[in-house]
This record gives structure tokens, sequence and C-alpha cells, in this order.
């Protein structure tokens, strides 16, 4: 089965004023259908590996393929990462994290300002396109990291517990070169309930 595009779960417009509806229509109709439409292109070539899950693909890259290892990388990093991106964020979200993620901030980072403003910092360092996470190990602990382009926590043996994209399409639009502003601005449409189930799920794994 070819991977498909999710659709949003909300409306173009629902995530006013923090991200705007033209950035969210090219970011989610044009870039992550880009992904989408490359990653089945590349799987194309050696159709056996249709029937596997992205984030199995991913977790294994040294198994692809060398001719379409790259270009597994790449897009299916990009179609992963962007299809939890646009669910652990939400109209009206943000506040401080409660449940199982809250206290598991607190007990790693102190409090959760430090955390945002050590998460901020991640994703305003990271030198070009790419990503900030807050990801989990196989022992509950979290980590800020950051990773260039696609490339996805679960490469590293890591589970993506949320990241938010520093790419320039994320943003530019709104906030042209003003990646901090917005960073800052991004913690008001996050989604803490669907964060607390990645959360739970990946202490699970």
């Amino acid at each position: 089965m070819a991977h498909e595009l999710p659709p949003l779960p909300y409306a173009y417009t629902a995530l006013e004023s923090t991200i705007d509806e033209k950035t969210m229509h090219l970011h989610h109709d044009m870039h992550h259908a880009a992904y989408v439409k490359n990653l089945n292109a590349a799987l194309d070539k050696h159709p056996e590996l249709h029937a596997k899950k992205v984030e199995d693909l991913l977790r294994d890259l040294n198994s692809i393929p060398e001719d379409i290892r790259g270009a597994v990388r790449n897009n299916g990093g990009g179609h992963v990462n962007h299809s939890m991106f646009w669910n652990i964020m939400k109209p009206n979200g943000g506040g401080e994290p409660t449940g199982p993620i809250g206290d598991v901030i607190k007990k790693t980072f102190g409090d959760f300002k430090t955390f945002q403003e050590k998460f901020n910092a991640a994703g305003v360092g990271q030198f070009g396109s790419g990503w900030v996470w807050l990801a989990g190990d196989n022992k509950g602990e979290v980590k800020i990291i950051s990773t260039p382009n696609q490339d996805s926590p679960i490469s590293q043996g890591l589970n993506p517990i949320f990241g938010n994209d520093v790419w320039e399409h994320a943003y530019y639009l709104k906030y042209n070169n003003r990646r901090p502003e917005y960073l800052a601005a991004w913690w008001n449409v996050v989604n803490w309930e669907e964060i607390n189930k990645r959360f739970q799920a990946s202490a699970k794994k």
C-alpha cells in the first residue's frame, strides 16, 4: 500500500495567529505532500518495502538498499516528522504541561520555564534546516536534541515525543528570519493531551 498524506486534524486557519493560513497550506499541501510522493517513488524501486511501516524503515536505515537509502531517510523522515507535527498542535493549546509529561519535564529540567528556554535555544542553535525534539529513550528518560534536515530521532534509537519544525518554510511567511520569535510563539498551540499519549506510548516501548 502506498503511503498517504494525512489530512490536517483542524482547519487551515485554526492555529491563527501563531501560524497563518497560507503557511499551513504551503507546509501541509506542498511540502508534506512532496515527502509522501517522493517516499512512494523511492519504495516503488523495491516494492516489498511498501509493506513496512515508515518508522521501521527509519529505525534500521542500514538495511535499506543503498540506491534508495538517502531518499527514504529524507522523505520517510519528512513524512513521519510532519505526521507527528500536525497532531501535537491544536487551536487554543498551550499552557503548562500536566500529567506524565509534566512530571517528567519537572523531574528532568526542574521546571517548565527552564525546559522551554533550553528547547528554544536548541531550536535557535540548529544551523540551517532541521528540527528540535524532546525524545525518550528505552529507560523512560527524556532529553532535548536537534536534528538536521528531516532526520528522525528514531534513527538514533530514540522515541520522538514531540518536536518543532525549524525549516524556514514552517515560519518564514509570518516571522521572516525571526526564528526565536516563532519558537516562543509556538508554545501557544501545543497539544499537551496528544503529547501525553505519545510520551506514555514511548515509555511502554
